[in-house]
């Protein structure tokens, strides 16, 4: 080998080097996303939960998982949500109207007039 492809050869080798950082390289760490609309779980004061999933709608007891109410929920705007459900206490039937105020808490509106807030739960 002759002087000058050792030194074409010694200086692209220096070339690589300064490419290579001795600095692990830093990957992004994965987040979950952020809540969106009313899909999952909701509390309100009294501790019952209320679960949007797919276009169904139930309300249960924190103590014992009984299911008070179960009906099906459309989405009116990117902000208000329409509950029609069936109170399997009172065996009657309502229209809920309910608007999300910000990602974690959702007031609503029964079609008797009663208000209530429901709180995005975890």
């Amino acid at each position: 080998m002759n002087i000058r492809t050792g030194l074409v050869l010694v200086g692209a080798a220096a070339a690589l080097a300064a490419c290579v950082s001795s600095e692990p390289r830093r990957l992004p760490v994965a987040t979950a996303p952020a809540a969106t609309g009313v899909e999952g779980n909701w509390s309100d004061p009294n501790g019952i939960v209320s679960t949007f999933q797919g276009g169904s709608f139930t309300t249960r007891t924190t103590d014992s998982n009984q299911l008070l109410a179960s009906g099906t929920y459309i989405n009116t705007s990117p902000t208000l949500v329409e509950i029609n459900m069936t109170s399997l206490v009172r065996k009657t039937q309502s229209k809920v109207n309910c608007a999300l105020v910000n990602p974690s808490q959702l007031n609503c509106t029964s079609d008797s007039g009663a208000q209530f807030t429901l709180s995005r739960r975890g």
